[in-house]
């Protein structure tokens, strides 16, 4: 059980989360023809949309109501209308997902009072889907705000009184998903004949694909009549403790029942999955998905002399840490320092000794103080890396110096051995004699093997060397 602590420093100096409006924003981007609307300032959207570009390398479809200095005051009422209003006429989206920021939270405005006067005045309107999501960026995280944002499309979206479908199942999966985790997901969920309708799913719309048109809106994701009909589906698995909410929501909306997996990164948690997709369907576990198993603990098998003994510092979001700190406790290496943005309930149950809820700055500082031989966080840790003279293996976002990040996939067997291969391989490149026949020597007795060394080995053979002494 690990002991949860706040950084109690005056200022955060270097950050490591990112805000609820942002995952908030980033969960609408899940949704087919939808346009996220962010209620505050112009520079509160601009700094999303640039995190997002940098991370997918894609165009990001994010709006603003630019409130200025006078409106901040006098309320957001024509802000609103003005945006909506121009969204609709211009881009025609069949959804439009608003969100506040801290500015619009702390004057106090109104919002859903403000639409319910905008579809008044406005009748046209009828024809577009308008949600709304409270996201103060002076609590919480990214996570906080997806959640939130997918809590509220099940709330006031979800028809109670869908039609009913054996097969169909609804996966709701949390931030630290990436678009190739849900693509992993969804072929193994199909594997077993069942049906899935992801909400949000970033794997149809920030998947890196080039549409064969220009659109306004989002380019994919989850249909608005998909959306509308999780009512109808036999059974609901959640992926993440962010998601219990959303689950629980649908659960009393409609009656579904759901199944929360905390994590799908490793073996047992996959085979977790594996098992309730057997069960629902009424399927044997298909031949393929067996030998995918049997690959995974190949790859365990060959990675764990690499990781063991090996002190790691993670810090990111609270269910991308208890999964990836989870599975790398699993494979013997330590916990030694973590790091996180918010409060959540997996955080007590990681297999180390704190978890503080705090910055960049303490995750340097603490990584350090351990000792630690490998760093994992998202790309604004690269300087502590670099300071420390320690690698980094990137994980969450942004992630905004290498390409490819929507194709990463930790998720599930193949994932997991994904993930097994990229941290072992940085563990082999960096730490070298930290292997299978080559445990670290005893600082005692380093400097006699190295002195028992032959001369000739690590450089070319001269001519009149014999290959016998070569090779002594």
């Amino acid at each position: 059980m690990a002991h949860v602590v706040e950084s109690k420093k005056a200022c955060t100096v270097n950050p490591l989360k990112m805000s609820q409006p942002l995952g908030a924003s980033f969960a609408f981007m899940g949704l087919e023809s939808c346009m996220p609307v962010m209620h505050g300032s112009q520079g509160c959207t601009s700094f999303g949309v640039v995190l997002l570009v940098r991370h997918f390398k894609e165009a990001i479809p994010l709006q603003t109501t630019a409130m200025n200095e006078a409106t901040t005051v006098m309320g957001g009422f024509d802000n609103i209308e003005k945006a909506v209003l121009n969204i609709r006429q211009r881009a025609r989206p069949g959804l439009i997902a608003i969100c506040s920021t801290g500015l619009t939270e702390t004057r106090g405005d109104d919002v859903e009072g403000h639409l319910r006067l905008v579809r008044q005045r406005h009748p046209e309107l009828a024809d577009t889907e308008i949600v709304y999501v409270s996201t103060p960026d002076y609590v919480g995280a990214l996570q906080d705000g997806w959640s939130r944002a997918v809590t509220a499309l099940v709330t006031q979206l979800v028809q109670p009184q869908a039609p009913k479908r054996a097969h169909d199942v609804n996966v709701l999966p949390g931030s630290h998903l990436t678009p190739g985790d849900i693509e992993e997901l969804r072929e193994l969920i199909e594997a077993f004949g069942l049906r899935p309708t992801f909400v949000p799913d970033i794997s149809g719309s920030l998947d890196g694909h080039i549409p064969d048109q220009w659109l306004g809106t989002t380019i994919g994701g989850t249909p608005l009549a998909g959306l509308r009909g999780l009512g109808g589906a036999a059974h609901t698995l959640a992926i993440g403790e962010q998601m219990r909410p959303a689950a629980e929501a649908l659960h009393s909306r409609c009656g579904v029942p759901y199944t929360l997996f905390d994590r799908l990164t490793g073996l047992t948690a996959t085979d977790a999955l594996v098992r309730s997709l057997a069960e629902l369907s009424g399927r044997p576990v298909p031949p393929r998905i067996r030998r995918q198993r049997s690959q995974l603990v190949d790859a365990m098998l060959d990675g764990h002399f690499h990781f063991g003994n090996v002190r790691v510092a993670i810090a990111a979001e609270p269910d991308l840490l208890w999964s990836a700190g989870s599975f790398l406790a699993e494979m013997g290496a330590e916990l030694a320092v973590c790091v996180t943005t918010t409060k959540s309930p997996v955080l007590e149950g990681l297999p180390a000794n704190e978890v503080l809820i705090g910055d960049l700055e303490d995750f340097e500082r603490l990584a350090q103080a351990a000792g630690c031989d490998l760093l994992m966080t998202h790309s604004h840790g690269r300087q502590a890396a670099e300071r420390l003279a320690k690698p980094l293996f990137r994980i969450g976002i942004p992630l905004f110096d290498r390409i490819g990040n929507a194709h990463i996939c930790h998720v599930g067997y193949r994932g997991t051995r994904n993930f097994v291969y990229e941290v072992g391989n940085l563990l082999m490149a960096h730490i070298p004699h930290h292997g299978p026949g080559d445990w670290p020597l005893p600082p005692a007795s380093h400097a006699a093997a190295v002195a028992q060394v032959p001369a000739t080995i690590g450089r070319r053979r001269r001519p009149d060397e014999s290959t016998s002494a070569a090779s002594a």
